[in-house]
């Protein structure tokens, strides 16, 4: 189940608000007592990447159980999708556990547990349940919720530096999609794009200049602009390093693209991108890479409008 951006902020007692987490969305799912597996979004299995969460959820929940949540890393008191980076992508548990990056488990939802299935339930009647199957301490952890005051909430949430605020309607089942049932407030501009190709570096950088990247919309892949802050000297080499393989003669944008020095690439990678706002020609202001993303195919990836 995924939220849709609204601008329209409420407060209303049949909705609870949570915090929107920076982390990488989870599904955890245990059969007949086996190990539990974390899935991605795109059905990735990520239990080499987080073997401490599969040990600690491999003591809790029962024989079987499905729970839906968020994986984090903090930076400060901050959750970061940056600080994830050194692990996300690792397919050994050993060097996983050698990055140092300590990650935890928030879960939210609750959609299968003991052979019943939970999603039919209204969402106050499935987190009763959550609590009840899980004792959370250590990396495993639920995401508190407050009731009615989404406005107030949002207010203290942005002060606090968070993403932002989840509403979830109350009484709401779990359908699978993207829903109206539960809402984005945002308290800064960031989404997925699409790496359609690169230009060159400039001066001492190494790797690349500044990414290219875009969005789908009507069977095309839209351009935003170019990404050039944000890379550390790491992030710029291995980057590179995926381009080798990606490389097409032709751009993958829709529309002609006019940066000097331009690569093109197949466009399958996907970042996430933080930004100040959209300019009136529909280009990223002040863009700034936060992180590589494995978990979204890039066909999914589209302009969030509220």
């Amino acid at each position: 189940m995924l939220a849709t951006l609204t601008d329209r902020y409420f407060s209303d007692p049949g909705w609870v608000f949570e915090r929107k987490l920076d982390g990488v969305r989870a599904v955890c799912v245990r059969e007949d007592g086996g190990e539990p597996r974390l899935w991605s979004r795109n059905h990735r299995l990520m239990n080499a990447a987080y073997p401490e969460l599969v040990e600690a959820l491999a003591g809790q929940g029962g024989e079987s159980f499905t729970a839906d949540g968020e994986i984090v890393a903090f930076d400060g008191r901050q959750t970061s999708f940056a600080k994830l980076q050194p692990r996300i992508h690792l397919s050994d548990p050993v060097r996983a556990r050698n990055t140092g990056v300590e990650v935890f488990y928030y879960l939210f939802d609750l959609l299968e547990f003991g052979g019943t299935d939970a999603r039919s339930l209204p969402l106050r009647q499935r987190r009763e349940l959550l609590r009840q199957a899980f004792d959370f301490h250590g990396a495993i952890r639920i995401s508190q919720y407050r009731n009615t005051e989404g406005e107030k909430f949002l207010e203290e949430a942005c002060a606090k530096g968070w993403e932002g605020l989840i509403a979830k309607r109350a009484d709401a089942p779990y359908t699978s999609g993207r829903s109206r049932d539960w809402l984005k407030f945002k308290c800064v501009k960031d989404q997925e794009f699409v790496v359609g190709g690169y230009t060159d570096p400039s001066g001492s950088r190494a790797g690349f200049g500044s990414l290219l990247v875009g969005y789908y919309a009507d069977g095309g892949l839209r351009y935003a602009g170019k990404v050039g802050a944000g890379y550390n000297d790491a992030t710029l080499r291995d980057l590179r390093r995926r381009f080798e393989t990606l490389g097409r003669a032709k751009s993958p944008f829709a529309g002609p693209v006019r940066e000097p020095n331009s690569h093109w690439l197949e466009p399958e990678l996907v970042v996430q991108v933080k930004f100040t706002e959209w300019t009136g020609d529909g280009r990223l202001r002040h863009p700034r890479f936060t992180g590589l993303r494995n978990d979204k195919p890039a066909t999914d990836v589209i302009r969030e409008t509220a």
